[in-house]
């Protein structure tokens, strides 16, 4: 294997450096990744398993959404509300035993209203009991990828066993959106008043959304055990970004954390175009060949998230495994350029052969060929025998 450092200059890398300064979050656990690109830029014990408070309510709304467009469901459908929805405390949306509410309503009361008791409505629809419910939740978000996740009811009420990492509620959040964006909108609804005789709790406690700075999702959460959490989502130009804050003290500790966290992983890192499909950026030593190199192109554009403030070089290196035997074809990939961004994902590209490269002779033995024909040619026709 043989690694050649590049500096690039054909790619016309507009960004020398790539280091962004790091966010220093004062929550006990944390992850925030780009949501297009998927380049996760800050981890803080993301993959420990830990009380998700409500939050953990986005696992029972991404099967409701399931349920729905598989018919399971329907937004007009009336559910009946049981003694054991009735009988959670915490944000509720007060429902009362033996009334029937729309599953529309209750999934808004789940959003907005971060609604205990929908969430067992739902759950005893779909599984006919909450704990069989969560069983099934747990399955599902390992189907899903969400190694990290294990669920003891429907709406994050403190219950042992009841975990999930930042990572997994990261991704449960991107496959909201990406799966479900015609119920996306629900979570930026501000208020939602279904009972008027119980106002207290009508508001949305998301800290972001009216700010400004585009946050539209998805969900809070606190308890005595998990602190004060917040599952977010924020879009400004053609970027999106999902971030999930766990442990901070009080809530306007979480949204000055929340904010913060927002504003930096817009204005620290760019989207960044760093070379075409086809653009010779190295080439290839050759043995055994018609020529001694081969010039190696990219398969495809390049682009990557890269921080805007740079403090380390971008570090770059082309490696293949040389020298190249000929023949080569034009598109033969010869080896890899990896780009790795300090703190970020490295990135790997196919390398192409830029042109054919015969085998060594070749060449010669054409020439030959061809001089002993003109040689015939000219000597003219053979005199018969007599």
């Amino acid at each position: 294997m043989r690694g050649l450092k590049t500096t690039l200059g054909a790619l016309a890398l507009l960004v020398s450096s790539v280091s962004a300064h790091a966010f220093d979050t004062r929550a006990t656990a944390a992850y925030v990744a780009d949501y297009q690109s998927g380049t996760v830029l800050m981890t803080k014990n993301a993959d420990q398993p830990l009380p998700p408070a409500s939050m953990s309510k986005l696992m029972t709304l991404y099967m409701a959404f399931e349920a729905i467009e598989n018919g399971i469901l329907d937004l007009d459908q009336q559910l009946p509300v049981s003694a054991a929805a009735q009988a959670y405390g915490g944000s509720t949306m007060f429902l009362k035993a033996g009334e029937r509410v729309k599953v529309e309503d209750l999934i808004r009361g789940i959003i907005v209203l971060s609604g205990n008791d929908a969430c067992v409505v739902i759950a005893e629809a779909l599984a006919g009991t909450e704990s069989k419910f969560a069983r099934q939740m747990t399955m599902r978000a390992q189907q899903l990828g969400m190694t990290n996740s294990t669920f003891s009811n429907s709406n994050g009420w403190p219950k042992a066993g009841h975990r999930m990492s930042m990572r997994d509620l990261g991704l449960i959040a991107t496959k909201l959106i990406k799966d479900y964006p015609q119920y996306y909108p629900m979570f930026s609804q501000k208020e939602f008043l279904f009972d008027p005789k119980e106002s207290a709790n009508r508001l949305n406690r998301n800290p972001l959304l009216g700010l400004g700075i585009g946050a539209d999702g998805l969900k809070t959460g606190h308890t005595q055990e998990a602190g004060y959490g917040l599952v977010g989502s924020a879009k400004q130009g053609d970027r999106r970004i999902i971030f999930v804050l766990s442990g901070l003290t009080s809530a306007q500790a979480r949204a000055r954390e929340a904010e913060a966290v927002t504003n930096w992983a817009f204005r620290q890192f760019a989207q960044t175009s760093l070379g075409d499909a086809g653009t010779k950026i190295a080439q290839a030593d050759v043995s055994i060949g018609a020529e001694t190199t081969v010039g190696l192109e990219l398969a495809e554009d390049v682009s990557m998230l890269l921080p805007v403030n740079p403090i380390e070089p971008l570090k770059t290196e082309v490696v293949y495994d040389g020298p190249v035997k000929a023949p080569i074809r034009k598109g033969d990939q010869i080896g890899e350029l990896i780009i790795s961004p300090e703190g970020l994902p490295e990135k790997r590209v196919a390398l192409l052969a830029d042109r054919d490269v015969a085998p060594h002779g070749f060449v010669s033995r054409v020439v030959a060929a061809a001089q002993h024909v003109i040689a015939r040619i000219n000597a003219g026709p053979a005199p018969e025998a007599s």
